[in-house]
């Protein structure tokens, strides 16, 4: 069977992209999402604390819904319950646990997506995975073997115990992880590389600044960690500028990484580690879009911008390739 599309990815952008081509005319039969992740929205599951707020606004910058798809401001699990919905009431059929192994272009046009599973043939073929999937990684060696349990890349996997810990990265995200483990009872050492926390959104600079205030969390800036030593079990973070210390946990928020290498197997160009895109996510490869986080950078984007990815993305496969398959409902999209 032949798709006329398939998207790869079930977070906010993807489901987005499968809605608007529902309430374009498509039905479900010729559309399938695949999710390598046991459930939809596994990064948001992954890597958001459980407190952690969901907000329309993100890092200021006004969110207007464009599409079928929106939320308010709300919890985790509020916009967990919300996509779950939207995917039920749409019929979108999303297969888990079905990570892409390869995306080839065939001669008549056709993209061959092959997974552990099965081979799908698609006429349009949407990537929108995060770039939260694959964390950044220091530069120095992690002594992962005596150091189990010890070292991470977010802070809702397991359970952690202890008093204090070590969170690296001046982004959201290590604001987000602070938060929690503050919350959990530890006092939390925040190193960043630079003096001021620039990439941070105000509320919650402003929370990590209270924080502080209240005797729960240390900023150490600017700080570089240059390796992890072994203290009788437990990390010893050596500093550049500092003595250094031995916490119960250290956790790593330095970032995600585009996938440069699964989008260059595909045939996409970069262009210093970022895909060259054209309008709603199209790349060079006729009839491969990108959308979502891979659409917006290092520089994020909130989760209602991700559903908007999605809206234009089929607006742009809808005039482009699948016109004539979809109901008269395409003439809604401008």
């Amino acid at each position: 069977m032949t798709h006329d599309l398939l998207i790869v990815g079930a977070g906010p952008a993807g489901i987005s992209t499968a809605v608007e081509a529902r309430d374009a005319g498509l039905p479900p039969s010729r559309i399938v999402v695949l999710e390598k992740g046991p459930l939809h929205s596994y990064a948001i599951r992954k890597f958001y604390p459980d407190e952690k707020r969901v907000d329309a606004v993100y890092k200021g910058i006004p969110a207007v819904c464009e599409g079928r798809v929106c939320i308010v401001d709300g919890t985790k699990q509020q916009t967990l319950d919300f996509i779950d919905q939207t995917i039920k009431q749409w019929e979108v059929d999303v297969r888990y646990d079905e990570g892409v192994d390869s995306i080839a272009r065939m001669d008549d046009g056709c993209f061959e997506v092959r997974t552990p599973k099965a081979t799908y043939v698609a006429r349009v073929v949407v990537v929108a995975i995060g770039i939260l999937g694959k964390p950044n990684v220091p530069d120095y060696k992690i002594p992962r073997n005596e150091l189990r349990g010890r070292v991470h890349f977010d802070v809702t996997s397991e359970k952690l115990q202890g008093e204090r810990a070590l969170v690296m990265g001046g982004g959201d995200s290590a604001a987000d992880f602070a938060h929690y483990l503050v919350s959990k009872g530890f006092h939390v050492d925040l190193s960043y590389r630079k003096a001021e926390l620039s990439r941070m959104n105000q509320i919650n600079l402003a929370d990590m600044q209270g924080i502080a205030a209240a005797g729960g969390l240390e900023f150490l800036m600017p700080t570089d960690v240059t390796r992890l030593e072994v203290d009788s079990g437990r990390p010893r973070a050596v500093f550049a500028q500092i003595d250094p210390r031995t916490y119960d946990h250290v956790v790593y928020a330095l970032g995600g990484s585009t996938p440069a290498g699964f989008l260059q197997s595909t045939g996409i160009d970069l262009k210093g580690g970022e895909p060259t895109l054209g309008e709603g996510g199209q790349t060079n490869v006729r009839g491969l879009f990108l959308a979502g986080d891979l659409t917006v950078g290092k520089k994020g984007g909130s989760i209602i911008s991700a559903f908007n990815s999605g809206v234009f993305t089929m607006r742009v496969i809808l005039r482009e390739q699948l016109l004539g398959e979809a109901t008269p409902a395409v003439a809604r999209a401008p």
